[in-house]
């Protein structure tokens, strides 16, 4: 019988703590399949910050090391300098890139830094309970913005992705999503071409990736996906911000 489908090598083959729903084991796949296809499992270096991907170390069939929170990319940044020939990325949720780990990604973005980081943005701190994120969209209900987010007195989402474009450092920076079969396909092309710009040392590459919390925005896995579609995607549109590595002729 001919095999039509089995796990990627890039994973290891345990039970994920992630909730009903939630997308970060789509993510996870396509990073494994990615380290798989480009055959750079074994040399491969995940960080994982904290947050819903602390545990992200459990399931990456790759060396990972553990940061402290949002301090993945300057411990990616030692990894890479120290280990040149490894191929080096993290893997952060917007309650941690976005927040506590702001300088962290604009000052690696700056610096060009020869990896790849894989931002996950549910618009949510999930892990500790559904708290306003800084990409929370405007009237998004969460645990501290009962009423809906108030731009007024606390603050308009950030968009990561175009704020980082704007730096001379990156090479590649796409926002894709997860909520379609054709939408996953291209996410994985993105993911792909991050880890080759890397290999063909290009420089920093992020692939800024919209997910769902079913658990902390209260709804199905079904609903969260069409919320997904109707409101962050207008808010932060899909495509690539910027891209260095293709030379112009």
């Amino acid at each position: 019988m001919a095999v039509v489908f089995q796990p990627t090598k890039g994973l290891v083959d345990i039970p994920t703590h992630y909730c009903p729903g939630c997308t970060h084991g789509v993510i996870h796949r396509l990073v494994g399949e990615v380290l798989e296809e480009l055959e750079v499992i074994d040399k491969a270096i995940g960080v994982a910050p904290v947050g819903c991907s602390v545990l992200a170390y459990d399931y990456f069939a790759c060396d990972m090391f553990e940061a402290a929170h949002g301090r993945a990319p300057a411990v990616a940044t030692g990894v890479k300098r120290v280990k040149p020939d490894s191929v080096v990325f993290t893997y952060q949720g917007d309650g941690d890139l976005a927040a506590i780990g702001t300088a962290e990604i604009v000052h690696a973005a700056a610096r060009g830094e020869n990896i790849v980081t894989i931002f996950v943005n549910n618009c949510i701190y999930g892990m500790t309970g559904g708290q306003m994120a800084p990409t929370t969209l405007p009237g998004q209900v969460t645990q501290t913005s009962p009423y809906g987010r108030d731009a007024k007195t606390q603050g308009n989402p950030i968009r990561v992705s175009e704020m980082l474009a704007t730096l001379d450092g990156p090479c590649y920076i796409e926002r894709v999503s997860i909520d379609t079969v054709p939408n996953i396909n291209k996410a994985k092309k993105a993911i792909k071409k991050a880890f080759q710009n890397q290999i063909d040392g290009k420089g920093f590459s992020m692939v800024e990736v919209l997910s769902v919390c079913p658990t902390n925005w209260g709804m199905s896995p079904v609903e969260s996906m069409t919320w997904l579609k109707e409101n962050m995607i207008p808010y932060y549109p899909l495509g690539v911000k910027k891209d260095t590595s293709v030379e112009v002729k």
